[in-house]
């Protein structure tokens, strides 16, 4: 890639990303920009299909030498309301679960909670997207994006909004998704874009919700509750420690390699390298 023209970016197609894509295609307008389902998207940067791609921040830590390339990110400080975990029994019954197959770091998410908390390790299956909840025999489902908003299509005794488990156990936020880049291939020029499409989308939250609530069928006031409340856009140090303690976790459980390496390019304003973060954190019981 010799100009930031021809870069290709990847960006996730739910209704938390827009924000993040706010006014990007203008503000890059020869990049070539896709969206699609953030398990896709980490897959694609895998092969060496993009170059820049928003995606589960658990791939970040697999993807052998990614770089965080923007404090541009999808977070949250309580519940998230698009990540749900909804079981036919007691968290400490779970045998089962089936995963929402756009998933990758929802998918580590709950599995570290009910390893961690309950001492559970359930059996893995998958949910294909746009299959129902009702097509998966599993004692619990994973569902996430902008179909985990409307409730389920039968009773569940049993939900977890995965972003408010984590907050109540760790007090810290929960990263969702960053801005990661294959080595030397994104330029200040681009990661500025990223961080003024950032900031033009939070000024503009009202109304986006206001242009992408009929386009889901969700109520306005929901729309502008999660833009606004549920999620928020900045990987600030709170956000660093609470992706430092998630990536311990995910190593403790298998679920991510050891690395001790600075993972952040030089140049993201405000980041400290995720390999050399020291942040301990009691958790909670």
């Amino acid at each position: 890639m010799n100009t930031i023209n021809r870069v290709r970016i990847g960006a996730v197609s739910y209704l938390n990303s827009k924000p993040l894509l706010e006014d990007l295609s203008t503000l890059l307008p020869e990049a070539e920009i896709r969206l699609d389902y953030p398990s896709c998207l980490a897959d694609d940067l895998a092969a060496a299909r993009l170059d820049v791609a928003l995606i589960p921040s658990i791939e970040f830590f697999r993807g052998a030498h990614y770089e965080i390339v923007s404090d541009a990110c999808v977070a949250a400080r309580g519940p998230v309301l698009s990540v749900k975990l909804y079981s036919r029994v007691e968290p400490a019954a779970i045998r089962s679960l089936a995963l929402d197959s756009g998933s990758r770091t929802s998918a580590a998410l709950a599995r570290i909670l009910l390893a961690e908390r309950y001492g559970v390790q359930p059996r893995l299956e998958p949910l294909p997207l746009g299959q129902s909840v009702r097509n998966a025999a599993a004692d619990a489902v994973l569902m996430i994006g902008d179909r985990a908003m409307f409730p389920p299509d039968e009773p569940f005794p049993y939900t977890w909004d995965l972003g408010e488990e984590w907050f109540t156990w760790t007090g810290l936020p929960f990263v969702f998704a960053i801005w990661a880049a294959r080595p030397g291939l994104a330029t200040a020029a681009l990661k500025e874009a990223f961080s003024e499409a950032r900031d033009r989308g939070e000024r503009a939250l009202d109304a986006i919700a206001r242009r992408e609530a009929p386009l889901l069928g969700l109520p306005l006031a929901t729309t502008v509750q999660y833009l606004t409340r549920n999620l928020h856009y900045r990987l600030g140090p709170a956000e660093q420690s609470g992706l430092h303690l998630f990536h311990e976790l995910a190593v403790r459980n298998g679920l991510a390699p050891e690395s001790t390496r600075e993972r952040v390019s030089p140049d993201a304003h405000g980041l400290q390298p995720v390999g050399f973060l020291q942040t301990r954190v009691p958790i909670g019981e």
